[in-house]
């Protein structure tokens, strides 16, 4: 099974699209360190203040990805003060 956390955010500081990456980056290595899943940027490259990313984790149950993914959603929302989230969204395909 693979089960993925699409995150859509909004980052009402960022002025250009270095700046994004800036704040962008740290938050995909972070989350990659800490939580041991695939992270990268899918969508509104070019929008300076919006980005989605998307977590992957491949496992064969169910019920711990889900939860594993949950985990990832609430610290990005409790922990990560660059952006607001808009929209985030748990996914497992079988």
């Amino acid at each position: 099974m693979i089960c993925t956390l699409t995150i859509h955010l909004h980052l009402p500081a960022c002025s250009s699209l270095k700046e994004k990456r800036g704040r962008i980056k740290p938050l995909i290595a972070r989350l990659h360190r800490e939580f041991n899943v695939s992270v990268a940027e899918m969508d509104l490259q070019d929008q300076w203040q919006e980005a989605v990313i998307v977590c992957a984790m491949v496992g064969n149950e169910r019920g711990h990805l889900e939860s594993a993914m949950q985990t990832v959603s609430k610290w990005v929302e409790a922990n990560w003060t660059d952006s607001d989230v808009i929209e985030q969204r748990v996914e497992v395909y079988v």
